[in-house]
């Protein structure tokens, strides 16, 4: 039998049609991990569109659509509009998708309302991912979303940790699923390390100490910056690189100056090419007070990069304290400043964890999320075609 026979027998229809739902596609870490699985997507069997609610939120739109993906904007003038809700209830009806998967939890709670609305035989299967630790979640969402999530079909996690942190009538349903990103893209990213450094000024001696972060409560950046105030005092030849964008850029410049760090630590504002800047790094950190499992983190491991970061979240998953890197406690400063002096102390030690960073990175391939996700579509294509 051929496989063309074979795909007629199926009750799976080829391609399978998928809604990706997300509130917006700026430069977060669920947005990146869209791209990273848009690239990696087998398009002969899937046939995507991603839908976002806010329209200001779109840095990220052209890179989906070069990876073959659709993209529709559901034109939220805020986020709480419900008037979104009725376009996606429109979209979905429209072009028939089998499988809506969503990425928000806020967005996830009213598509299943919303789906419920259609008649059966129009409504797709529902697969949701939480990306982050519910506690993180503005009470009235947590509510919404442990009230309904009762009517996915199917739900993932990022992390272990976050699965852990969900209600445990949901838990034991929950697979996780670690993403990843597009290994070969990021290595050949190392390329670029000199051209980088010239850019941003920096001389051959100096240890570069760098993020990839948004500015939001949550990333710590108030305790990053006098960590490394603290360093720089210690250690003339530290440098810090930061590239984020988000509500308190102002409060973290007005930080900045008052601390006097000047041009020892670097805000570069948001840069679509976040990885390449990675590249010219000595050391990643991340002075998160919570996370689900970063993607900037899932770079530096690739890249090679040792590892400095608070213990929270699934980043104790990703990094073994001592081996990729050295752990903290989150909200201290001196703990971070410590550890950043310990390895610019210490070339050898660097080279060895970055080493070992290379090696973990490695299992960070997007393409094995990928399948199994697809694999997930297909089952419930399958199920759905099977019960019209």
């Amino acid at each position: 039998m051929t496989s063309d026979e074979r795909r007629a027998d199926s009750p799976v229809r080829s391609p399978i049609r998928v809604l990706w739902l997300i509130k917006g596609l700026g430069p977060g870490g669920a947005e990146r991990l869209l791209v990273s699985q848009a690239g990696a997507a087998d398009l002969d069997r899937f046939a995507i569109t991603a839908a976002y609610l806010v329209p200001w939120k779109d840095h990220l739109v052209a890179e989906l659509r070069g990876s073959g993906v659709d993209v529709v904007c559901l034109d939220g003038e805020r986020e709480l509009d419900p008037r979104w809700a009725w376009r996606l209830r429109s979209l979905v009806r429209d072009r028939g998708f089998d499988v809506v998967h969503v990425h928000s939890p806020y967005v996830a709670a009213a598509t299943r309302l919303v789906l419920r609305t259609l008649p059966r035989r129009l409504r797709p299967a529902l697969v949701a991912t939480e990306h982050n630790r519910w506690p993180r979640h503005a009470p009235a969402t947590r509510i919404a979303n442990r009230l309904t999530i009762g009517l996915d079909d199917v739900d993932l996690a990022v992390s272990d940790d976050v699965r852990a942190t969900m209600a445990p009538t949901v838990r034991e349903r929950v697979e996780v699923v670690v993403h990843g990103v597009d290994l070969a893209a990021v290595r050949a990213a190392a390329a670029e390390r000199d051209a980088v450094r010239d850019e941003l000024g920096i001389r051959p001696d100096e240890i570069v100490v760098g993020t990839v972060a948004n500015f939001r409560t949550e990333k710590g950046y108030d305790v990053l910056l006098e960590a490394a105030a603290d360093a720089v005092g210690r250690d003339p030849r530290l440098r810090f690189v930061a590239v984020g964008q988000g509500p308190l850029e102002d409060d973290i410049r007005a930080r900045h100056r008052e601390l006097g760090l000047g041009d020892r630590f670097l805000l570069t504002g948001y840069r679509d090419d976040a990885v390449r800047v990675m590249s010219a790094f000595d050391v990643f950190t991340l002075s998160s007070r919570h996370e689900g499992l970063p993607v900037s983190l899932m770079d530096a491991l690739v890249l090679g990069i040792p590892v400095v970061a608070t213990r929270v979240g699934g980043i104790p998953e990703a990094v073994d304290d001592g081996v990729e890197g050295l752990l903290v406690p989150a909200d201290d400063p001196s703990a971070l400043a410590g550890a950043y002096g310990a390895l610019a102390a210490d070339a050898d030690r660097r080279r060895a964890m970055g080493t070992a960073a290379a090696l973990r990175g490695a299992a960070f391939d997007i393409s094995v999320a990928t399948r199994r996700i697809e694999a997930i579509y297909t089952e419930l294509a399958g199920a759905s075609n099977s019960r019209s």
